[in-house]
């Protein structure tokens, strides 16, 4: 009995925690698609955007400023040392991109283009994106 209730805990703490809810992030995405879209790599158009920031396509386990588009340096430097997209920075960094990069890179000089926070929701819009990228 006790080897099951230890196996019973180890795969529980093997499956992903799921705090978002997709359906809110999906609504709550309106507030993104002025600067960004999603389309698939197959060219389907899951939602219509601006151009003004990166395709979220794909952004969940992707290493940051990796996709084809013209990222800020900061953003780059942190991919190059190691950053992927995960619920936990996503959020981070969707409510205070500035202070996650400077924090993250431990450099009070890094920016982001990205210049609007997110307050609320960004566990939702990950859940959403990560839901269209299945």
């Amino acid at each position: 009995m006790k080897y099951l209730i230890a196996a019973a805990a180890v795969s529980m703490m093997a499956m992903p925690a799921v705090a978002g809810d997709p359906e809110k992030g999906e609504k709550e995405f309106r507030k993104c698609k002025s600067c960004h879209m999603v389309v698939s790599d197959s060219g389907e158009e899951i939602v219509k955007g601006g151009k003004t920031g990166p395709n979220l396509y794909g952004v969940v386990g992707r290493t940051a400023g990796t996709a084809d588009f013209k990222y800020g340096d900061s953003l780059v430097e942190a991919g190059e040392k190691g950053l992927v997209w995960n619920e936990e920075n996503f959020v981070a960094y969707t409510e205070d991109p500035r202070g996650f990069l400077k924090e993250y890179l431990d450099d009070t000089g890094a920016k982001s283009k990205m210049s609007f926070k997110l307050r609320k929701g960004a566990e939702d819009v990950y859940a959403y994106l990560e839901s269209v990228a299945e």
